[in-house]
């Protein structure tokens, strides 16, 4: 396959005052409708793409900061996870927050929204608990997940009808869950550092990709049907995310620092 030209500059830059210099946490997401999504401290801030608009969607105060944030998968919500372990959810067109979700002791650094099931949720925490939420719930009942031994840094569900979790800690491991138990299906222990990167292969089923920190600096390949490792590729840096193209057999990958 002949290698596609990229351009060495960005053709935009964006100011971005406030944006914490922490490995561990998820400061931007890019929604189904355009819009970057940007944690500023304690605020969060959109980019449309297509307008090249900036809007101020919150500011939970100066007491807290916006340690993760993701997109429903519409694009219709934002949820926001907060240092002090809060999960709030915005209605973005009304610029409204709808639901404030209790339950983790520390701060949280993951989210994700559940491709099979929209109104489910799930975030992870430095208290080291996942907890899996459905919003039609009126309570605020939750599954808890407790298998990660440090902070849980990476979570996403599957885009396939399996319906799966994978949870990234700094524990250095990467747990692939069902929906509907407590149990994971299967644990991986082969990342020498923190799995904060994770994604799922829009194109292909069960196909999951997954990052190392500094200590490891490998991209791994996961086949999430049979729960057997693929691929293993050293990068020569810490990796900090993952996305696939959806229309092509490729993989973007950021990093901490320049490659070797």
């Amino acid at each position: 396959m002949k290698p596609r030209k990229i351009a060495p500059n960005p053709y935009r830059i964006l100011e971005a005052p406030g944006l914490h210099d922490d490995f561990y946490l998820n400061l931007v997401d890019w929604s189904a409708q355009n819009i970057l999504a940007v944690a500023l401290d304690s605020s969060v801030f959109f980019w449309n793409a297509t307008t090249s608009t900036v809007h101020e969607l919150c500011d939970i105060g100066e007491d807290d900061q916006v340690t993760s944030l993701s997109w429903s998968q519409r694009g219709a919500h934002l949820s926001v996870g907060t240092k002090s372990g809060q999960v709030q959810i915005w209605d973005v067109n009304q610029k409204k927050k709808v639901r404030t979700l209790e339950g983790h002791t520390a701060r949280v650094s993951s989210l994700a929204w559940n491709n099979v099931t929209p109104s489910v949720i799930a975030s992870g925490s430095k208290d080291k608990s996942i907890l899996v939420r459905d919003l039609r719930a009126h309570n605020s009942s939750y599954m808890k997940l407790s298998d990660h031994r440090q902070e849980v840094c990476g979570l996403r569900w599957s885009l396939h009808d399996e319906n799966q979790l994978a949870s990234g800690g700094n524990d250095n491991k990467l747990f692939i869950w069902s929906a509907t138990s407590d149990k994971p299906l299967e644990k991986f222990s082969d990342h020498q550092a923190a799995v904060k990167a994770i994604n799922w292969s829009p194109l292909h089923r069960g196909l999951l990709a997954t990052g190392g920190g500094t200590a490891d600096q490998c991209i791994r390949f996961w086949n999430t049907i049979n729960l057997q490792q693929l691929n293993c590729i050293n990068t020569g840096s810490q990796v900090c995310n993952l996305v696939f193209s959806k229309t092509n057999d490729e993989l973007v990958s950021t990093h901490g620092y320049s490659l070797n």
